[in-house]
């Protein structure tokens, strides 16, 4: 008799069904915030030069002010831009994993054969909202998309937990 490594009978990592990561849309990239302060820097300048000229010169200072405070809110909404959410399926596992801006972390772990994706739907607008339900409990998820990728995100989720739901499934070759 030979002993068996329990290495042996290990079945190694479960597939991924469904895996998405879950960012907020930010439209402006690095070039285009360049060039937003540019047209913005330079259009005070160049009232703040006018004002000047009239003597007006505290416009100036408000103008500047107004370039800064522009600036600010850029960098606040880049910051919040950090957020991230991620969304694993497994045959015996659904991973929820929110990180905030802050880089603080949430995570809740369910059985997907309990859970039940839930959507609140607008007539004209589509889904506002998705939740996932389990033991009485709803979990919001995706808050980042727009309703066109809700719809895409909660069609491929769905066949993630009908697919983990059914179980393993096996292939059978015929008998020659």
């Amino acid at each position: 008799m030979t002993a068996q490594n329990p290495s042996d009978n290990d079945p190694g990592p479960e597939p991924t069904l469904f895996s998405a990561i879950i960012t907020p849309h930010r439209s402006l990239n690095g070039t285009g915030f360049l060039l937003v302060m540019m047209l913005v820097s330079g259009f005070s300048f160049i009232a703040g030069m006018v004002f000047f000229l009239l003597g007006a010169w505290p416009v100036v200072g408000f103008l500047g002010l107004d370039v800064l405070l522009v600036y600010w809110a850029f960098r606040v909404n880049y910051r919040s831009a950090r957020a991230y959410e991620v969304v694993t399926v497994t045959p015996t596992e659904l991973t929820v994993r929110k990180v905030s801006y802050h880089g603080r972390v949430r995570q809740w772990t369910l059985n997907p054969v309990w859970v039940r994706l839930d959507r609140d739907e607008h007539k004209e607008f589509g889904i506002e909202r998705l939740f996932l339900v389990s033991h009485g409990r709803r979990l919001p998820i995706a808050g980042f998309l727009g309703a066109r990728e809700k719809e895409s995100f909660a069609l491929a989720l769905s066949g993630a937990l009908a697919e983990a739901k059914r179980g393993p499934t096996r292939t059978v070759f015929g008998s020659e």
